[in-house]
């Protein structure tokens, strides 16, 4: 959702009936003023009717906001808005809640600017009505009201306005302060982006991407995310990129794919990132450079990204485009796993089994080896039966250790399952083999989740 209300408003400051005259007038007002406010004043006075006080003072106010004829000054700006906007000057009426959102020449306050915007856009002022709804959106300033936003947006969408649109759109896609409606999504982000705005382009190309409202059509999808990646919009960089990396509306061009991805990387996308540290790592569509994708991993893993996070925890433990450095490695793998990725879990496990780069500590190993199994890694899941065969980290239990080599070997990768289940079928009564056989039928039923309760 963007916040950005028009500043194109000048043109819309009407100020007298023809161009040569309001030249001559305004000259007069600006001489008046550079002799003093009080000449200021009998010069505004004897305007002629047409173009009377309200005008001068809103072309005052906009003289000092953005120093036409004269050097910008806020203050003064605020007084000369102020005594238009006491008229009734919707045009003004705006422009002093937007310095008073600024905190330009005042204190900032979000409530006098929320009044301010309200009596313009309650005259219908298209920008008054964008500043208002996303204040709404956002709370700031005003109760967040989600219908009050929809409310401005679809006056000022009514008119015409880009962003307005585009925002609206969001709302009915998201189901904000109006029943969800895919339909009338795709309309306003579509009017939107017919205009050229970029984020309407790339919205609409997820609806075209996720078929939300239409049929799914990924080369529409493409369309919209190229108009938008064109002008430099990120997201839609890093989706155009994804999309030639799985060939999805597009022949699968690496090549390509790399363009677009560094593009979003260079601006910290960090899915970006991470995508262009996995082109590199497995040296796809590019030559394998190890170093460049610990670079990547590490500028996405530093956002926080989960999936980098645990790749440069590989790459560390391997010594692969950085210096082996198994605490290095620890400590990527601990934030991942944090965030619920498995194979971090798993590995982190692992390291507190072995004591590489952490202490030894098989408590803690076996709660992320526990978390690794209860998403369906078979790895840690036969590693839970080792723990449980030896007693590590876990009370020493046999029924439970042939649980969960039973459930692991359903993974053809587990070799050693077979073996190491033998190990403690001979300490087991055929009453307890069938308990743990039951207990791993009901495991995997559960999708791994309170297995062996």
């Amino acid at each position: 959702m963007h916040k950005w209300r028009g500043l194109a408003v000048v043109a819309g400051v009407v100020l007298g009936t023809s161009g040569e005259a309001r030249a001559d007038w305004r000259h007069d007002v600006a001489a008046a003023h550079a002799r003093g406010d009080r000449q200021t004043d009998t010069a505004i006075r004897q305007l002629p009717t047409d173009q009377g006080n309200e005008t001068a003072e809103k072309y005052l106010g906009w003289m000092f906001r953005y120093g036409r004829e004269v050097s910008p000054h806020f203050q003064s700006a605020i007084k000369w808005y102020r005594l238009a906007s006491a008229q009734g000057d919707a045009y003004a009426q705006y422009h002093l809640g937007l310095l008073y959102e600024n905190g330009r020449g005042v204190v900032q306050d979000y409530k006098i600017a929320a009044k301010w915007y309200t009596l313009a856009a309650e005259q219908g002022n298209v920008s008054a009505q964008l500043a208002l709804a996303w204040m709404y959106y956002s709370g700031q300033g005003v109760r967040q009201d989600y219908q009050a936003a929809a409310k401005w947006y679809t006056l000022a969408a009514e008119q015409g306005d880009a962003f307005a649109q585009n925002n609206l759109g969001g709302l009915y896609a998201n189901g904000q302060g109006v029943a969800r409606d895919y339909l009338a999504a795709e309309k306003w982000h579509k009017l939107s982006a017919d205009q050229g705005l970029a984020s309407a382009q790339y919205n609409l190309g997820l609806i075209y991407y996720y078929g939300q409202g239409v049929p799914q059509d990924y080369e529409a999808a493409t369309k919209w995310y190229t108009q938008a990646a064109e002008q430099h919009n990120t997201n839609a960089q890093y989706r155009l990129g994804m999309l030639y990396v799985l060939g999805e509306g597009v022949q699968q061009d690496h090549w390509t794919a790399k363009n677009w991805l560094s593009m979003a990387a260079e601006k910290s996308h960090a899915d970006a990132q991470y995508s262009l540290g996995l082109m590199y790592h497995r040296g796809q569509g590019v030559v394998q450079d190890y170093e460049t994708a610990a670079k990547w991993y590490t500028l996405a893993a530093e956002q926080g990204h989960a999936s980098a996070q645990n790749n440069l925890n590989v790459l560390y433990q391997h010594g692969q485009g950085v210096r082996r450095d198994y605490e290095a490695a620890a400590h990527w793998a601990t934030l991942a796993a944090k965030q619920g990725v498995a194979l971090a879990q798993h590995n982190l496990g692992w390291m507190y089994l072995r004591g590489q780069g952490v202490p030894r500590d098989y408590q803690t190993a076996a709660k992320w080896t526990m978390l690794a199994a209860e998403q369906g890694m078979s790895a840690s899941q036969y590693n839970l039966g080792e723990m449980y065969r030896k007693g590590e980290g876990v009370t020493q239990d046999y029924v439970k250790s042939y649980m969960w080599f039973t459930v692991a070997a359903s993974d053809a990768t587990i070799k050693r399952v077979f073996s190491n289940s033998e190990l403690v079928v001979i300490e087991m009564t055929p009453a307890q083999i069938a308990r743990a056989q039951e207990l791993a039928a009901k495991c995997v039923a559960q999708s791994f989740k309170n297995c062996g309760s």
